[in-house]
C-alpha cells in the first residue's frame, strides 16, 4: 500500500472507535424540556422571535441572526415556550435560551419539496444555508453561509470534505458516511457550487476504509469527486493539517483556508446544507456519539438541539463502572461538564464519560524540558513558552509565541510528562490578548 497521506507532529492515542462505531443512527429520545441557546455558534447572538406560552412548531425559527457572522435557531420540537432565560452552556457561561416543553405526540418534519440542487445558483445555496441556521458541525460551529462566501479576491478551488473523525471515541461522522452516503455526496457538490470549485476530494482516514469504499462506490459516476484515504493520527482533521495532508498547500499563520484555494466543512454539515435544500429542513437536531467506558451501551443517537446530555445517557443505559469524566465533545478538544444538565448545541458531536482506569489524573508540576509539547505540535508552535508567558503575566510574548494561532488540538498536554494543561494557559492567553486590543 502506498505511504498514506499525513501531515508534519501530532499524536496516536488509543482511538476506542469500535465503542460506538459498529451502532447504527437511532433516534433519541424527546426530553421533558429542550433549552435551546440563542448563540450557539461563532458570532453574535441571536435575538428570541417568541416569548413565554408562545405555541412553536418543529421547524420554526426562534432565533433571528442581527449581525452577517451569525446564524438563526429554530425550534426542535412542536410545543409551548415555557421561558425565555438564562441558562449555562457547556463552556459554563451564561447564553439567552429559550426553554420549550414539548407536546405529548411531536409530528414528523413536513418536508417541503425543494429545487432541482443541481439548478441552484450560489447565491440561492448560501441563502439556503444562512436561513436552515446552519454551522460548522464538527465544533466550531461557524456560520456556514459566512463560510462559502468567501473573498471575490481569493477563488476557491478545491472543497475538502472533513471526513477524518480523528477524535478518539467519536463516530457519529462514520455512521454518517455509511447510512448517508448519497446525500453527504449531494452536500458536497452543493458547497462546490457556491464557492465554483472545481472539484469536491474527501480526507477520510485509514480506520474507516468501509466508509471510503462506500464513498468511492457512489461517487464513481462524479468525475468532480475524489476520495483520498489519510494516515490515523490526532488532529488529521484539523482544517490546516487536512489542508496541507491533501493538497500539500500551507496555510499561513493567522489566514483562512481560502487564502490557498481551499474551503473545509465537515460532514455533518454537507448533510444539513443538502436536507436544507432538498427538504427545507433547518438545523433542528444532529448525530451525537454517547460514549466512553463509562456508558453502559454506546450509541449514535440523532438527538434534538437543545436536549439535556443527561437524556442522552439515561438512553444509553446510565452510567455504568467509576465515572469520574464526562466531557461534551470529544476527549482532545471536548469540554469537561460539572454534571450532565448542559444541551445539546449545534456543535455537540460527542458525549463521552470516561472511567478511572482510562483517566491519568497526574497533578500539574514544573515543566522539565522535554521538549514533546513542540514536537507534537502540528503548528510548529512552543506551548512550553507560551504556558511561561501566561504564568507571568506576560500577553505580549504569548502572543509572540504563537498563542492566537494554537487552535487547542491538545496535542502539547497529552504528551506532556508534567500534566501540563497547556490549552487551559492557551485559552487564558487568548482572553487576555482579546480583552487589551479591545481597551
Amino acid at each position: 500500500m502506498a505511504e498514506l497521506k499525513t501531515f508534519q507532529g501530532g499524536i496516536h492515542p488509543p482511538y476506542h472507535k469500535e465503542l460506538a462505531s459498529g451502532k447504527a443512527i437511532k433516534p433519541a429520545p424527546i426530553p421533558s424540556e429542550v433549552i435551546i441557546h440563542l448563540q450557539q455558534h461563532i458570532g453574535a447572538p441571536c435575538e428570541p422571535l417568541v416569548s413565554e406560552g408562545d405555541r412553536v412548531e418543529v421547524g420554526q425559527k426562534i432565533g433571528e441572526a442581527q449581525a452577517f457572522v451569525s446564524a438563526p435557531v429554530h425550534a426542535s420540537v412542536s410545543g409551548t415556550v415555557k421561558a425565555i432565560t438564562e441558562a449555562t452552556n457547556f463552556t459554563g457561561a451564561k447564553v439567552r435560551s429559550v426553554v420549550i416543553t414539548p407536546d405529548k405526540d411531536q409530528p414528523e418534519f413536513a418536508k417541503k419539496p425543494g429545487k432541482d440542487l443541481e439548478a441552484l445558483t450560489a447565491e440561492e445555496i448560501r441563502e439556503i444555508a444562512k436561513e436552515a441556521g446552519l454551522v460548522g458541525m464538527g465544533g466550531a460551529a461557524f456560520p456556514t453561509h459566512v463560510k462559502i462566501t468567501p473573498p471575490s479576491d481569493k477563488p476557491i478551488d478545491t472543497v475538502i470534505v472533513n471526513a477524518c473523525e480523528c477524535e478518539p471515541f467519536l463516530t457519529c461522522d462514520h455512521r454518517l458516511l455509511l447510512e448517508r452516503t448519497d446525500d453527504i455526496i449531494a452536500g458536497a457538490r452543493l458547497l462546490k457550487t457556491a464557492v465554483g470549485a472545481g472539484k469536491v476530494v474527501f480526507g477520510v482516514e485509514a480506520n474507516k476504509m468501509d466508509a471510503v469504499d462506500a464513498l468511492r462506490s457512489r461517487a464513481s459516476s462524479y468525475p468532480d469527486v475524489e476520495v483520498e484515504v489519510l494516515e490515523v493520527k490526532y488532529p488529521e482533521g484539523a482544517e490546516k493539517m487536512l489542508i496541507f495532508a491533501l493538497t500539500g498547500r500551507k496555510v499561513p499563520p493567522g489566514k483562512l483556508p481560502s487564502e490557498v484555494g481551499c474551503l473545509v466543512q465537515n460532514v455533518g454539515t454537507a448533510v444539513a446544507l443538502y436536507e436544507a435544500a432538498a427538504w427545507g429542513k433547518p438545523l433542528y437536531e444532529r448525530v451525537v456519539t454517547v460514549t466512553g467506558p463509562g456508558v453502559r451501551e454506546p450509541a449514535n443517537l440523532l438527538a434534538r438541539i437543545g436536549t439535556p446530555i443527561s437524556v442522552l445517557l439515561e438512553a444509553c443505559g446510565g452510567l455504568v463502572g467509576n465515572p469520574v469524566k464526562l466531557i461534551m465533545g470529544g476527549p482532545m478538544t471536548g469540554w469537561a461538564q460539572p454534571d450532565a444538565s448542559a444541551p445539546v448545541v449545534k456543535g455537540t458531536s460527542g458525549v463521552v464519560v470516561l472511567t478511572s482506569d482510562v483517566v491519568d489524573l497526574g497533578e500539574e508540576s514544573e515543566c522539565v524540558r522535554c521538549g514533546k509539547c513542540v514536537e507534537v505540535c502540528p503548528m510548529f508552535l512552543s506551548p512550553n513558552f507560551i504556558v511561561q508567558s501566561v504564568r507571568r503575566g506576560q500577553w505580549d510574548k504569548a502572543e509572540m509565541w504563537g498563542a492566537l494561532d494554537c487552535f487547542e488540538c491538545g496535542c502539547c498536554s497529552y504528551q506532556c510528562p508534567a500534566y501540563i494543561p497547556h490549552v487551559q494557559y492557551v485559552r487564558k492567553a487568548k482572553a487576555e490578548i482579546a480583552a487589551l486590543k479591545k481597551k
